[in-house]
């Protein structure tokens, strides 16, 4: 006997890998994954109804805690070395408790901008002199209670942060990101994984939201031994993640202390498999592109934050022709929208190399969309029969959408043009607000900027440690327009 199935959802249209299919019908199962299409087929008493519908999108990279320094940085001139400087200072304010509030505000701008799941590059592990917490996990904790309470999916990239950079030790502002060693981060991110599962098992009626990956820094701040012991030690089907030649410093540095490019010592380590994923990559050699590109290493790409911070434009196009999928994410969270971050990726492109259509609409569709999911070890995410329940529904008829063709639509939206998302079956968010979840009903309205302005006040900022209040957001203020 066929169980009924959660919900059943009719989509006007769907766009997947650059085909527009009408009259699509999707039976949702009990754990959230399509358990039926049917495509060309009329609605039917109790479908809800959808318009233009994209399959999940994720956000393959991110730092919650940086969308503090959003609109607050850009007198400063310098580069990202100096925007470090206050990152680290907000880094030292947060607590657990204040990181709860934070995240969950965050990952609900992400939930109603389009996003539906996230990678946290999460190195924040314990006081800021380095002191553990009471309880344990307790700033992981507060990220998967964030992503629960807000209905996102959450891949949680528990990173490993021993040293300050090449052959030099950690600062005074880095402790509370260090374990101390390579084997006190796999003890500690065992111990978080049974945490993690233990905790699921607890909610057996809830979807399963939060996974565990890993992450490595970068090859500055985890030295090449403790690189390999943690290579040895983690599971081989934990997705794990890097940064990987941001600037041409660290590069610089890696060629004086081992001879080789931040590649070149990953590819010596037998790192660069498609598990892997190395963000940002803007300053590669010909042989880096190629050891990446053979290997199938993902490249995640961040090009609102690597604009914001002069970061370069890094070789999309070439690393895609070579075999490396690309995915995107929002890094600093200066900019919290998948349609920006596609067109973003498209337009460095085009500014590089003076032509067009450097990617099709299709592929930057799939990097914002599939390749994220894969990067993050969710599996395949184009709504076939088995994959994740998770949609993503446009207004095809607004101000910047009105006349676009289907196919390009990815290039004429903006977050402000995403109406229902829907996670793992269930609608969790809807024209800009929150539903039907923890979060929905802590924020006034179902409003993120609500949760937001708590968050900031409460957390303060660098230089401004009480701010005013200011008044609730109206919902006019809030809503994308319908227009």
């Amino acid at each position: 006997m066929t169980a009924a199935p959660l919900a059943t959802y009719w989509c006007e249209s769907l766009l997947v890998d650059g085909v527009v299919t009408a009259g699509v019908r999707l039976s949702i199962g009990a754990d959230g994954r399509i358990s039926g299409r049917a495509d060309d087929v009329p609605a039917e008493p109790g479908d809800i109804r959808l318009g233009t519908v994209l399959p999940g999108l994720a956000n393959a990279h991110s730092h919650a805690f940086h969308r503090a320094l959003r609109g607050r940085t850009h007198d400063q001139g310098g580069d990202f070395w100096r925007w470090r400087e206050s990152m680290y200072a907000v880094a030292r304010a947060l607590t657990p408790e204040r990181y709860l509030l934070m995240a969950r505000a965050v990952f609900a701008e992400m939930l109603v901008s389009g996003y539906t799941a996230v990678g946290e590059f999460h190195y924040l592990h314990h006081k800021a002199d380095g002191t553990r917490y009471p309880q344990a996990h307790a700033m992981e904790l507060a990220l998967a209670t964030a992503a629960r309470e807000v209905g996102i999916r959450l891949a949680l990239l528990d990173t490993s942060y021993l040293a300050g950079g090449l052959d030099t030790p950690l600062r005074p502002e880095q402790q509370g990101f260090s374990d101390g060693s390579a084997a006190g981060w796999l003890a500690r991110w065992a111990r978080l994984r049974e945490t993690l599962a233990a905790d699921a098992a607890g909610r057996p009626n809830e979807p399963a939201l939060v996974t565990l990956g890993a992450a490595l820094h970068s090859v500055r701040a985890v030295p090449r031994d403790a690189m390999r012991q943690i290579l040895a030690g983690l599971p081989a089907e934990v997705p794990l993640h890097i940064h990987l030649s941001e600037h041409p410093q660290e590069n610089a540095d890696c060629l004086a202390v081992h001879r080789v490019t931040p590649t070149g010592l990953l590819y010596g380590l037998g790192a660069l498999t498609p598990r892997l994923s190395v963000v940002h990559a803007s300053h590669l050699s010909d042989d880096d592109l190629r050891m990446l590109g053979r290997t199938g290493v993902t490249v995640a790409m961040c090009p609102s934050t690597e604009a914001d911070l002069g970061d370069g434009i890094g070789r999309a196009r070439e690393l895609a022709a070579a075999g490396s999928p690309i995915a995107l994410g929002s890094d600093q969270n200066a900019v919290i929208d998948p349609f920006l971050e596609m067109r973003g990726l498209e337009m460095g492109e085009r500014l590089a190399s003076g032509s067009r259509g450097r990617f099709t609409p299709a592929a930057l569709l799939r990097a914002a969309g599939a390749d994220g999911y894969a990067a993050l070890g969710l599996g395949p995410a184009r709504l076939a029969p088995g994959d994740p329940a998770d949609l993503v529904e446009v207004d095809a008829h607004s101000i910047r959408t009105m006349g676009a063709r289907p196919d390009q639509l990815v290039l004429a939206a903006t977050a402000a043009d995403v109406r229902r998302v829907i996670v793992a079956g269930r609608l969790v968010a809807d024209t800009g607000r929150l539903v039907g979840t923890a979060a929905a009903a802590l924020a006034p309205r179902g409003s993120p900027a609500a949760l937001l302005r708590d968050a900031l006040d409460t957390r303060g900022t660098p230089d401004t440690p009480d701010a005013r209040r200011p008044a609730d957001p109206t919902p006019s203020a809030e809503a994308p327009s319908p227009a």
